[in-house]
């Protein structure tokens, strides 16, 4: 028997109705949000970034692929990873689905990791992917737009990640969930948190490049499909920790 509230189906469709208001609330102001986003000023990027890629290596004005605007998924794949990230990978899971829609719309979709591209192409193959993937190995690319910072910065605390400042790691930050993580990317706790989580957009205007906007950590949930299924679900998200797996690792249920 459950021990959840049950009703009449009218009673239902009123409590629903209600909860429509709400909803559409939350539309509207995610419409406004998205058009203050638009707003943002542009920050023009001169630095001569370089990447490999599959067509050899690129510049961040390459990547666009001929288009106008660039959306990059920062992937945390660092040099010492054996495997991409599950959370990660668990969002990538969605990219070939709609970068094909994007592409027909103006907008290249890219990931970007510091792993060297060989060790990317093998788990996107792993993975069944087939969207873009770039290393930014050599470049200080990741380090500029906040995803990813070297051991000093761990040690001595400074590095700024979600547009806040994080104190020196201790000890006791990395035990538990995150060096289970971490022990599944191949590398410690310390090295897999080097590594951080973010998108960014870019727009490339009358041959100039301009960075138009970033998000970083809870700031990635609308690009993580199922959890967008899941606030859906009768019991919506429903966790406790970290349960998910990248796709080839799930026991068949």
């Amino acid at each position: 028997m459950t021990t959840h509230k049950t009703t009449t189906r009218k009673e239902w469709l009123t409590a629903r109705l209600d909860l429509l208001e709400a909803e559409k609330d939350l539309t509207r102001r995610s419409d406004e949000l998205a058009r203050l986003r638009q707003e943002l000023p542009w920050v023009r990027i001169d630095k001569p970034y370089r990447f490999e890629t599959e067509e050899g290596s690129a510049s961040l004005a390459d990547l666009f692929r001929g288009r106008s605007q660039l959306l990059v998924y920062h992937f945390m794949f660092g040099p010492d990873y054996t495997a991409g990230c599950p959370s990660c990978s668990s969002i990538a899971d969605g990219f070939d689905g709609f970068a094909v829609h994007l592409a027909h719309h103006d907008v290249t979709l890219m990931a970007v990791s510091r792993a060297p591209l060989a060790k990317l192409a093998a788990f996107r193959a792993r993975m069944g992917w087939t969207f873009p993937w770039a290393s930014s190995h050599d470049s200080d690319f990741n380090a500029d737009f906040a995803v990813g910072l070297t051991q000093e910065q761990q040690r001595k605390g400074g590095f700024e990640y979600n547009y806040r400042r994080e104190p020196a790691m201790k000890p006791g930050d990395l035990v538990g969930m995150i060096s289970d993580i971490a022990a599944g990317t191949g590398t410690d706790a310390a090295t897999y948190i080097r590594e951080r989580p973010g998108m960014s957009s870019f727009v490339l205007d009358g041959g100039i490049v301009y960075h138009t906007y970033s998000t970083y950590a809870r700031g990635l949930d609308g690009l993580w499909g199922m959890y967008q299924w899941l606030d859906r679900a009768p019991n919506g998200r429903n966790e406790t920790g970290i349960w998910w797996r990248r796709h080839d690792e799930y026991v068949s249920r």
